[in-house]
């Protein structure tokens, strides 16, 4: 699908901030129905992930820089993947969960399309909700936080 109406998202959080949870918190109060992090950088004191193909999470703590955070936002839900180096340049990487906790800074900017919605819906292919892409006027449709 094609989306030929595009704004564009600043954001800065702030040290002792959780990651995911403020990413959705501005998710929620700007009404984004389509959306997509173009880009973040900063650091963090607490990394938690999901590892690929794992049931629980994952955590460290320590000094990490942020080195790419990518994946689609909306109303419905987020699903996104986090890449940090530690103090030694190791990387450790996976799906982003709650108590990701800002060190300095966390600056991004969200992408979203005005004419496209991401639903989050039942996949039996997957044991997760996944994305649906649907053109659509957001205001039209129900919404339901709890996807």
């Amino acid at each position: 699908m094609r989306s030929n109406d595009t704004a564009f998202h600043a954001i800065r959080l702030l040290p002792g901030q959780d990651l995911k949870r403020e990413i959705l918190a501005y998710v929620l109060s700007s009404g984004i129905q389509a959306g997509w992090v173009i880009t973040c950088v900063g650091s963090l004191r607490r990394v938690e992930l999901r590892l690929a193909n794992q049931n629980e999470g994952s955590n460290r703590t320590g000094f990490f820089e942020i080195l790419s955070l990518s994946g689609t936002l909306s109303r419905e839900g987020l699903h996104l993947h986090l890449a940090v180096a530690d103090e030694a340049g190791q990387c450790w990487g996976g799906h982003l969960l709650d108590g990701c906790e800002i060190y300095t800074t966390a600056e991004l900017v969200i992408g979203e399309s005005k004419d496209l919605i991401f639903r989050r819906v039942e996949d039996e292919s997957a044991p997760w909700k996944e994305l649906s892409i649907q053109p659509g006027d957001p205001e039209k449709l129900p919404f339901d936080p709890e996807g």
